[in-house]
């Protein structure tokens, strides 16, 4: 069965229409964050390791232009009914806290959250439609964008062809190792995130600790 599998994947990858749909799954996944962009991204990566299908650069390139004009778009919705979608979100559930915190974010950091909200779960999501519906300003979203894009395209695919090259013969091991180290990194960066959380929320009771 999995070699069936494998077999199946293996024919896929080696489609020259794998790059459309790295680029359509790039850009839909800006809107609709149930489809798994990084998922294909990371397996074409293993593949391009292990069986030289699909080009690496290829894949790189492809699923960074995709995720740009799908952050584009999300950005263009954001602007047109941002304030009608926040609205239906009610206050504490698990999407409006995403947006919350992207609004925040932006406000103290700026164009640079797109880069950092692409490696936080729905996070792409929230601060491309917060963009869009705060009206930042379309030539700086497009630039940091750019940046977001074409990093997110290497980390996928080289993460991907990192664990097809250690395991060159074994492509579900490949598949395995690339998965765990992209789990592992969104760990970390939830976890850096969650330790900033705690001690921003300190530091006013140490201020008034101490006023006392």
């Amino acid at each position: 069965m999995t070699d069936t599998i494998l077999q199946f994947v293996d024919g896929v990858m080696a489609s020259p229409w794998i790059y459309l749909v790295i680029f359509t799954l790039a850009a839909v996944d800006a809107f609709f964050p149930a489809v798994p962009s990084e998922t294909v991204v990371i397996t074409a990566g293993v593949f391009a390791a292990s069986t030289s299908n699909p080009n690496l650069l290829l894949v790189i390139a492809v699923a960074a232009v995709g995720a740009f004009v799908g952050d584009h778009v999300s950005y263009l919705i954001g602007r047109l009914f941002g304030d009608r979608l926040l609205n239906r979100m009610k206050p504490g559930t698990k999407r409006r806290k995403a947006y919350d915190w992207a609004t925040n974010a932006i406000a103290e950091r700026g164009g640079l959250v797109l880069v950092v909200a692409r490696y936080i779960p729905g996070g792409r999501t929230a601060a491309t439609l917060t963009t869009g519906a705060g009206r930042y300003p379309l030539r700086r979203f497009s630039a940091f964008d750019a940046l977001a894009a074409v990093s997110w395209g290497v980390y996928g695919g080289l993460i991907g062809y990192l664990g097809g090259a250690a395991f060159e013969h074994n492509p579900l091991a490949g598949l395995l190792l690339g998965f765990g180290i992209a789990f592992g990194i969104t760990a970390v960066v939830e976890v850096v995130r969650y330790v900033r959380k705690r001690r921003a929320a300190a530091e006013p009771e140490k201020e008034l600790a101490s006023v006392r």
